[in-house]
């Protein structure tokens, strides 16, 4: 899938509406082949991103874990050790 969806589940603080339309952005630029539709095909491509979003917050509001929540800057300084290992 795409590189730039993060993990937005068990995280403290919990995931922005921003965070959560970013990812659902991606998700339909990755499925529509199109990073910036048409005039013409506009409305459906921001509906699917509205409708991908709505779900994305019943799913995150719907899940549970036994885990404690990850910590933001914790997860992003791993994640930019590993960049750094992999591109080093």
């Amino acid at each position: 899938m795409c590189r730039n969806i993060k993990t937005l589940f068990n995280f403290e603080p919990p995931a922005t509406d921003d965070e959560v339309h970013d990812a659902a952005l991606q998700f339909v630029r990755k499925l529509s082949g199109s990073t910036r539709p048409s005039k013409r095909n506009a409305a459906a491509f921001d509906k699917a991103v509205h409708e991908i979003a709505a779900s994305v917050h019943r799913l995150l509001g719907a899940l549970e874990t036994d885990r404690p929540p990850r910590n933001r800057e914790v997860e992003a300084a791993k994640a930019k050790a590993r960049s750094a290992a992999r591109f080093a």
